[in-house]
């Protein structure tokens, strides 16, 4: 068995896809765009980094004027202004599921025609568009069909917030398993033949009743085209699935020791395992400083409020009232005492969570925004190592 990486730098050194998971507001696109930034500064090649949860202020960080469903690459000038001189180069896109469902249609159609068709049929944008899980699965096939050109050494992904991403990850299993349903045969039947059987009769009576028998045929003969790309789509589907499994994909899970979030970590991290995909890191954001974890500080700050009084008269007069600096004494002592506590709690709990992946790597909070590449690989700094 090959050894378990040291750090996020060795991971990411061995592999082709690293898909970003976690739940919202915990720094997860952040975390994404910066390991990127990271990879594409001192790894070299091609990186790609793929949003799937579209943020305008990721663009602003990368230094481009916006992006869309086709890669455009971070201007040298970003890194130049962020003071580094980059071994490769970083490209980034945003996943835009219309584009996107309309080169999937002209991919897997049978013909040219039957991909008009569909295309110009007037249900294709409503049902493409909020299609069960029509986002999540075409986010997978745009990253198969990325990682199949081969364009790119390193593809880093960043997901919808946790619930939605186990979407993500089911959606190609379900899209083939759509395909095969008796609902999806019920819908097509009328565009197949006018006769309906028996069974299926009492279906098309209340839809028929509901809907109209127009705009019933038109649904029929929608998804009648739409069943003309099953093969493809099933195809696909399984090679999608086998990528999300292959020994150079890896999954990264970003999150918070605050509760809510962590509780969401934990959940997806256990939902990777059940589902036999390789947990790579676990990156934790806003971590407590490490300091507060010595032995010494804390006698120190111990010894600090048993005799604050005496502290305070020794510092004299020249700083204020005895009474008042004996109070701030107490409080900034009391304060590190009550964060130490936290922090032990931290400590466990990144030992508990250390037991799934390959990699746990903390950040501690920053005083001040990320808004350009300069701030990204400021964090790719403390995450990489």
């Amino acid at each position: 068995m090959p050894a378990r990486p040291a750090s996020i730098e060795q991971l990411l050194a061995s592999k082709e896809v690293v898909i970003s998971c976690g739940s919202g507001g915990v720094g997860k696109t952040t975390t994404a765009a910066s390991l990127a930034a990271m990879a594409a500064v001192r790894h070299g090649g091609k990186v790609l980094v793929l949003t799937v949860d579209p943020a305008k202020r990721l663009a602003n960080a990368l230094g481009l004027e916006g992006f869309g469903n086709t890669e455009k690459q971070v201007p040298s000038e970003a890194f130049a202004a962020a003071g580094v001189k980059p071994r490769g180069q970083l490209f980034a896109a945003m996943l835009d599921t219309k584009e996107s469902w309309d080169a999937l249609v002209a991919r897997h159609a049978p013909d040219r025609r039957t991909a008009q068709a569909i295309l110009d049929n007037k249900l294709y944008d409503n049902i493409s568009s909020r299609f069960v899980q029509s986002h999540e699965y075409i986010a997978m096939e745009r990253l198969y069909e990325l990682h199949c050109e081969g364009e790119y050494d390193l593809i880093v992904v960043d997901t919808p917030p946790t619930r939605n991403a186990l979407d993500f990850l089911e959606a190609p299993q379900r899209m083939a398993e759509f395909f095969s349903s008796r609902f999806l045969r019920l819908l097509t039947a009328p565009y197949r033949s006018r006769i309906v059987s028996f069974a299926s009769k009492p279906f098309y009576t209340v839809a028929d009743r509901i809907l109209g028998t127009e705009f019933l045929e038109d649904v029929a003969e929608f998804f009648g085209l739409f069943q003309t790309m099953a093969p493809g789509f099933v195809e696909r589907a399984d090679a999608v699935t086998r990528l999300l499994h292959d020994k150079r994909t890896t999954f990264l899970v970003v999150s918070t020791l605050e509760a809510a979030p962590l509780h969401e970590a934990e959940f997806f991290i256990d939902v990777l395992q059940d589902k036999k995909f390789h947990l790579g890191a676990v990156v934790l954001n806003k971590v407590l400083p490490s300091y507060l974890l010595d032995e010494g500080a804390a006698a120190a700050a111990a010894v600090m409020e048993k005799q604050a009084g005496e502290l305070a008269a020794k510092l004299g007069p020249d700083i204020g009232d005895a009474a008042l600096v004996r109070r701030v004494l107490v409080e900034i002592a009391e304060s590190f005492l009550r964060f130490q506590v936290v922090a032990q709690r931290e400590a466990e709990q990144r030992s508990e969570l250390a037991v799934a992946p390959d990699v746990v790597a903390t950040v501690p909070y920053f005083e001040v925004d990320i808004f350009d590449l300069a701030g990204l690989l400021r964090l790719g700094e403390r995450i990489w190592s």
